[in-house]
């Protein structure tokens, strides 16, 4: 399933690498750009970075990196696999130290995975200046979304960077124009006169997902301009929505209801959670609703919580586009 990154030392002078240490080519050492001489300069969240050219052992923390990661072919060395959702091919595979959860992390593990790469982010952004310390010789690279850009702007810097990291700028701009032809077609299917409204499912309970900032539905709302339904002061982006009563979201009575099921991704131990589909028809308040009754529900692919990726966008964006146009034919 996976395939080791293609050799780059060839066409050092072709992906425009820059070589370490001597500029002289009767100077240079094959043996030293065999080590990983070669390098890259990107740009991450604290500027110009110098990452290696063919980082032999990388490790990533950042949830929304792991598809594409995986999609370019990248061998891992460490990660939190407990993190990671099953489709995940990183997630059963031996090679890959764990390196645990973002709250009771092995950090000391990526000590032994000698890293020369980290992508560090999300769950574990708080732990850079540690990863920092503790892997001194590494490139730490952090691409974390940025709370003041918009999502879709920040998904497809996150897939520039790595494409140009791992030399995959071709399959990165496939990524890129996949994303942007989904909201191009979610948009021109959805009438601004139909009102949304996000949710997400945790613990038995139905919880209100923002417009803007609301933890993965949000986002879309922006993305796709969409119509809210209802705007609650002092919104939050927790991870289980904000707590407000089913009969204020039935009372709201939108047309379209987008559903991020959390449980479905972290299957908790709470005897409370059930399926977001379940939870939303057995509701005797949301019984009434326009998008229960008309079936106008949209739900995000099972393992969002777990893969906020560029990818998963794609998909719910397309599903999305899908049942808008359904309904409006």
């Amino acid at each position: 399933m996976r395939r080791p990154l293609a050799a780059l030392a060839a066409t050092a002078l072709g992906l425009g690498l820059v070589a370490c240490g001597d500029d002289d080519p009767a100077g240079a050492d094959d043996a030293g750009a065999a080590a990983g001489g070669e390098t890259r300069t990107i740009v991450d969240n604290d500027g110009e970075k110098t990452v290696p050219a063919e980082p032999a052992h990388v490790v990533a923390t950042d949830n929304r990196l792991f598809r594409t990661l995986e999609d370019f072919g990248v061998e891992l060395a460490a990660a939190p696999k407990k993190l990671l959702p099953p489709t995940s091919g990183y997630a059963d595979d031996d090679s890959v130290v764990d390196l645990g959860n973002h709250r009771e992390p092995d950090l000391e593990a990526v000590v032994a995975a000698e890293p020369d790469l980290i992508l560090n982010g999300q769950r574990f952004g708080q732990y850079k200046d540690d990863l920092a310390r503790l892997a001194p010789d590494a490139a730490l690279v952090d691409l974390d979304v940025r709370e003041d850009e918009p999502l879709a702007d920040e998904l497809i810097r996150q897939t520039e960077v790595l494409g140009e990291i791992f030399g995959k700028e071709e399959r990165a701009a496939e990524l890129v124009d996949g994303f942007r032809a989904a909201i191009d077609r979610a948009r021109s299917a959805y009438d601004p006169e139909q009102t949304v409204l996000g949710v997400i499912t945790s613990g038995g309970d139905v919880n209100y997902s923002a417009p803007g900032v609301g933890r993965a539905v949000g986002p879309v709302f922006d993305m796709l301009d969409l119509t809210p339904a209802l705007e609650v002061d002092d919104a939050t982006h927790d991870h289980m929505g904000d707590d407000i009563s089913v009969e204020a979201i039935a009372e709201a009575n939108p047309d379209w209801l987008l559903v991020m099921d959390r449980d479905a991704a972290v299957k908790g131990d709470d005897p409370e959670s059930r399926p977001a589909a379940e939870l939303i028809s057995a509701s005797p308040a949301l019984a009434r609703v326009d998008a229960v009754t008309a079936d106008r529900i949209a739900y995000m692919p099972a393992y969002t919580y777990l893969d906020e990726s560029i990818q998963t966008y794609t998909e719910f964006l397309n599903q999305l586009a899908e049942q808008l146009e359904r309904a409006s034919a």
